[in-house]
């Protein structure tokens, strides 16, 4: 499943990027109609977009905001549970960081980031999206082995863009 969403993404964004050169909008349209067409596999659709975004020369602390944010204003468009895709569009973009060799860390930093900007444009608990982004962060880091999330937890417990009393009751709590 992974494998056909990576080449679909691919395929979709070189041809966009080819004929605009805007790397960030392609991704964007690339993630949206991804998720909409499979709410499901949020967590695999955003992985694939992050080893899509490296495998076209960029890197991922660039976009994994953007495709975090995307996501989950696509699920929401279709009706689906912000919250669950908080928690598998994180868990995407820092299992895709691993997948390519990033830094997990600031992907999940940045991750985090982008479900606070998605669950506050869809008007909804900014400081419940931040604790679930952390978690799932955290969790992703932690299946990936100890060293990441070592790695994840010291980026989101020093970032000065996230609400740091939220950040660390989520990863002591």
């Amino acid at each position: 499943m992974l494998s056909t969403i990576v080449n679909e993404f691919k395929n979709t964004i070189v041809s966009t990027v080819q004929g605009t050169g805007d790397i960030l909008t392609s991704l964007r349209e690339a993630v949206k109609t991804q998720v909409v067409g499979s709410v499901e596999n949020v967590s695999e659709i955003v992985e694939a977009g992050m080893v899509s975004a490296k495998d076209i020369g960029t890197t991922l602390v660039v976009v994994a905001k953007e495709t975090v944010s995307t996501a989950i204003i696509g699920v929401s468009e279709t009706g689906g549970d912000v919250m669950m895709a908080v928690s598998k569009a994180v868990s995407g973009a820092v299992k895709g960081a691993a997948d390519v060799g990033e830094d997990v860390g600031g992907v999940a930093v940045l991750a985090v980031g982008g479900a606070i900007d998605a669950a506050g444009k869809l008007g909804k608990d900014t400081s419940e999206a931040t604790k679930e982004a952390v978690v799932s962060a955290v969790k992703a880091a932690d299946e990936i082995g100890t060293e990441a999330g070592k790695s994840v937890r010291n980026a989101l417990l020093s970032a000065v863009s996230l609400p740091k009393d939220i950040v660390e009751s989520a990863i002591k709590g």
